[in-house]
């Protein structure tokens, strides 16, 4: 046999293929589902919460600072009142707020920092009103935000409708800043270039092409508004000027249980700090469940 002559091998075993992404994106799939449940069970307890409560919430229903027990689950705190009850009350309270102050901040930063982001170059009066607004978030973000709440709160009155507007407003800043730098980024991109050659209006391309490739970084941050929502509610109350008593809010009971606490009456306190500690994780698991889906199928 000559070196030339062709040689046929064959073989039993299959060929090899190359390996599929059907179980990774089976997997991924099934993970981020079980994200979405923490944040689930929040919004189902501000849904059903009260429902969920065996006393009263807002009325005295045994002795002052029980323990946790059969009848009591969650104990009482120093005034009588059903601890477990009225953390389940609190959810409804406390979530709308949060999910209200999000959409404020949110909705009026994108406005905000497409208008300051859009036409601070612009020598017309937009442009002035756009230089205005991007001043007026720079100023509203150095004043604290708990300063700005006390004294609004204080000002205006302590209910949820000021508390939620409050906070809408002062948390304005931070989402507006980081949307006006990607409207920034994004209006000196080659596609937004070329189709302003092509004669579309600034108008156009700030909705067309501007909004649509610059509002996600802004999205994702809404867990950390939905997060100080929660938390900047807490702590007005707990400094006395959030929803008054006998109203179910867990800052409210944080500060009417820290003297029972003090003294190692541990459950006024540890269990409304529980439900705010976990309604805050699961905004955070929720958004970062939706930020890595859309990152994988932008790959």
């Amino acid at each position: 046999m000559s070196l030339d002559t062709p040689v046929a091998v064959t073989t039993d075993e299959p060929l090899l293929q190359a390996p599929t992404a059907t179980r990774p994106r089976k997997e991924s799939r099934a993970g981020f589902y079980w994200r979405l449940v923490p944040f689930a069970i929040v919004i189902l307890l501000a849904i059903i919460g009260p429902l969920l409560a065996n006393h009263p919430a807002t009325s005295v229903v045994g002795d002052q600072s029980v323990a946790p027990s059969g009848k009591f689950w969650f104990g009482t705190d120093a005034n009588g009142l059903d601890v477990y009850s009225r953390v389940m009350t609190a959810f409804r309270l406390d979530v709308i707020i949060a999910l209200s102050v999000t959409v404020i901040a949110t909705v009026g930063a994108m406005a905000i920092g497409l208008v300051s982001g859009m036409y601070q170059s612009n020598r017309s009066a937009l442009g002035l009103l756009a230089r205005l607004l991007g001043r007026a978030v720079d100023l509203v973000q150095s004043i604290p935000v708990m300063i700005a709440g006390l004294v609004l709160v204080s000002f205006f009155g302590r209910n949820a409708v000021v508390i939620t507007l409050t906070l809408g407003i002062v948390l304005i800043p931070f989402q507006a800043r980081l949307m006006r730098t990607e409207v920034l980024r994004t209006r000196t991109d080659g596609y937004v270039d070329a189709a302003r050659m092509s004669g579309e209006s600034e108008f156009r391309l700030l909705l067309r092409h501007v909004l649509p490739n610059s509002f996600r970084p802004t999205l994702e941050n809404t867990s950390s508004i939905f997060a100080m929502g929660i938390i900047f509610c807490a702590a007005l109350g707990f400094l006395g000027v959030g929803i008054p008593t006998p109203a179910a809010e867990w800052g409210t009971m944080l500060a009417a249980g820290a003297p029972d606490a003090a003294v190692g009456r541990w459950w006024s306190v540890a269990f409304p700090a529980a439900a705010l500690a976990f309604s805050v994780w699961a905004s955070s698991v929720v958004v970062a469940a939706f930020v890595g889906r859309g990152r994988r199928r932008s790959r």
